[in-house]
């Protein structure tokens, strides 16, 4: 099914390289007629028509053209502008109501037959329990009936409660569910998070001592969310191609990983924060050393890192900044607990997202 949805994604092309620059077009075109510059406005509305004949059909009217393009709220009343244009079009088609219509005459069922609530459970699917919202947008780009269900309310305030729980339960200030999946900072799940850092150590004197050999230490640290709130973090010394691909799944057997979970929080000063409790996985812990030495005092240790979220450049919620990192030793005999924090210097060097393709290419289960 998931195959079969795809194939009509090369839709994408009608409504991105054609559909828009011939509305801009024609919009250029009906200012120049009010402006009295009819022999300008003939040349736009001819051009327009070359990129899509019925041009006039499908645009909105209900507001003037802007030539500069548009602020970021312009943008979103096209959108909803979009989203009513659609559903009104196919109201106006026939009675059966169907969410989308086969271009060429088929003898095998089409998707159309399905209604549309069976439609938004396959949208689920799609969007699935690693909330590949991403997959979601590239699959309204189909049609406009798949345009109308991927922008579908309840699928997008089921995303937002996934990822902030109770503290989403007011849209304000943003206007829909969706808007605020895409402005309101969070931690992304369709990649990982990875930091290197590299320093240069000094190294044994020579026997001769003519000279001091000196090496260039290398490592990386990896931190991959999850939408459920657990989180996975790795410190080695092994290049991302090769460690990336082990993280796919929650229970890699990645030696030396530690699991845990995370929280994000928003202070008054509008900074969001990420903390992160992680440890060692129990089979680690309970090795056979340490079954062994009865007499060692049976302690767990745990990782305490405070992160704040930021983005920069095209993409968003991409960089982790360190503000905190800290080690926690619990003793299980006294129950005291020793808090041991580190320092941060330039061995804390910032986490850049890496979106990784393979982390959402199955479904496992429905939003």
């Amino acid at each position: 099914m998931m195959s079969f949805l795809y194939f009509y994604c090369h839709r994408i092309l009608v409504l991105h390289h054609i559909l828009l620059p011939a509305r801009e077009l024609f919009l250029k075109a009906v200012e120049e007629e009010e402006n009295g510059a009819v022999y300008e406005a003939i040349k736009y509305y001819r051009r327009a028509m070359q990129i899509v004949p019925d041009i006039e059909f499908k645009i909105n009217y209900s507001r003037s053209p802007d030539p500069d393009g548009g602020n970021e709220k312009d943008m979103d009343g096209e959108i909803e502008d979009l989203l009513a244009y659609f559903h009104q079009q196919l109201t106006l088609q026939d009675n059966s109501l169907k969410i989308c219509v086969p271009e060429v005459e088929m003898t095998q069922m089409h998707i159309s037959a399905l209604p549309p609530e069976v439609l938004i459970y396959i949208f689920r699917w799609v969007v699935s329990s690693d909330l590949d919202l991403r997959a979601l947008e590239q699959l309204s780009l189909v049609c406009r009936g798949f345009y109308i269900c991927a922008r579908d309310p309840e699928i997008w305030r089921s995303a937002c409660l996934r990822v902030w729980g109770r503290s989403c339960t007011k849209l304000v200030p943003f206007n829909s569910w969706r808007e605020m999946f895409l402005e309101r900072p969070r931690v992304r799940f369709d990649g990982v998070y990875i930091s290197k850092t590299a320093y240069i150590r000094q190294g044994e004197e020579s026997l001769d001592g003519f000279y001091r050999a000196w090496h260039q230490v290398e490592y990386y640290r990896y931190l991959r969310f999850f939408p459920d709130g657990q989180v996975m973090m790795l410190t080695t010394p092994e290049d991302p191609l090769v460690t990336v691909p082990r993280l796919r799944s929650r229970n890699t057997r990645v030696e030396s990983i530690m699991c845990g979970h995370y929280r994000l929080s928003q202070d008054t000063d509008n900074q969001t924060k990420v903390f992160v409790v992680v440890s060692k996985r129990k089979e680690e812990r309970n090795s056979r050393f340490c079954r062994r030495n009865p007499a060692a005092p049976e302690t767990e240790h745990s990782f305490h890192v405070g992160l704040q979220l930021s983005s920069g450049g095209r993409q968003s919620f991409n960089k982790l900044n360190w503000i905190h990192h800290s080690c926690h030793i619990n003793y299980r005999s006294t129950g005291e607990t020793v808090v041991t924090a580190f320092d941060l210097d330039q061995m804390y060097a910032s986490f850049f997202f890496a979106r990784v393709k393979s982390y959402t290419a199955f479904s496992e289960r429905p939003l």
